[in-house]
């Protein structure tokens, strides 16, 4: 978190540290059973532990499946039925397919179970990627130690209707004015420009309503350039004193990691606070930030599935030739 906070590392590496933690907590439950043992009721307590900890492994796909579900249900209820609202519900549904129907109705040879494999592998894959994913977005919105010495703080626009602000936009401009609030000399950067539907930049009605909530005009500086959240990093940066150093930028949790990954791509050194949300929203666009993250990145990640599948491919190509 210290050298490379905004990459898959950051949950990687919590991840590895869990798994150690949890070895070093049995080598030493071994190491001192006799002096436990002398403890009343310590063995009951650590049988009991256990048990939970098997119940929630052993069940976890299930309730994922679940909540994947009826998370996907609500957001299409409140959001409306489009295919940008139906990832959370779709990716359920296939879950269940893939774990629960298609081994029943596949037929068994040889060449079909290895195509399952195949694809089974590639589905781990992208699974444990998706879950290092979530990790690290969450944990790059954890400052617990940061100090309140931050130079330029950057909200990124959202959409409004006209010149109305939506109210994901609103919680992120109140995340920003939360944090402008504890600072001595930082700025208010709003940035996002004027689209489709919209009477005035989004910037504008974000400035509006801040000056609204008591925030002083001249702290306020607006971007009107930008129309995605990579140009509003790179119109936003222009704004920045010379003497800024410590950057934040403030959008909406599910959209913190990927803004800071776009980020670095171009150098910008910043850290990432996210504004709440309802969860069957968040839950959808995580998704679809996930995605978006592959778009980015999908080289890496199929060099590295194909470095796992080689074996299995040639095998299949045998398999098939002959």
């Amino acid at each position: 978190m210290i050298l490379k906070p905004r990459s898959l590392l950051s949950g990687f590496s919590f991840v590895l540290m869990l798994i150690c933690l949890l070895v070093c907590a049995l080598l030493v439950l071994i190491q001192f059973s006799e002096q436990i043992a002398q403890i009343p009721g310590a063995y009951i307590v650590i049988a009991i532990l256990a048990v939970i900890a098997m119940l929630i492994l052993g069940f976890f796909p299930i309730m994922l499946i679940l909540f994947l579900i009826v998370e996907g249900i609500k957001n299409v209820r409140h959001e409306g039925f489009r295919i940008p609202n139906l990832l959370s519900l779709g990716f359920g549904l296939f879950l269940i397919a893939y774990f629960f129907i298609s081994p029943m109705i596949l037929v068994h040879s040889e060449t079909i179970s290895l195509l399952y494999l195949i694809v089974s592998i590639a589905v781990g894959y992208f699974l444990m990627i998706l879950s290092i994913y979530c990790l690290s977005a969450m944990l790059n919105t954890i400052h617990p130690f940061s100090k309140n010495n931050i130079d330029e703080i950057v909200v990124l626009g959202s959409g409004i209707l006209k010149d109305k602000m939506t109210p994901l936009l609103k919680a992120r401009v109140d995340e920003g004015i939360r944090l402008l609030n504890k600072q001595k000399d930082a700025k208010l950067i709003l940035s996002g420009g004027q689209g489709p539907g919209e009477d005035i930049p989004e910037s504008q009605a974000m400035a509006q309503y801040a000056i609204v909530q008591g925030v002083d005009p001249k702290l306020i500086v607006m971007e009107q350039e930008s129309k995605n959240t990579h140009e509003n990093l790179m119109y936003s940066r222009k704004l920045f004193r010379p003497e800024s150093r410590r950057i934040a930028i403030v959008t909406t949790r599910y959209h913190v990691f990927r803004a800071l990954i776009l980020a670095r791509r171009m150098n910008l050194n910043c850290k990432g606070y996210g504004s709440k949300t309802k969860w069957y929203f968040s839950v959808n666009a995580m998704l679809r930030e996930f995605i978006g993250y592959l778009s980015l990145t999908w080289k890496t990640h199929l060099t590295v599935l194909a470095i796992f599948l080689a074996p299995l491919l040639l095998t299949a190509l045998i398999l098939f030739t002959f």
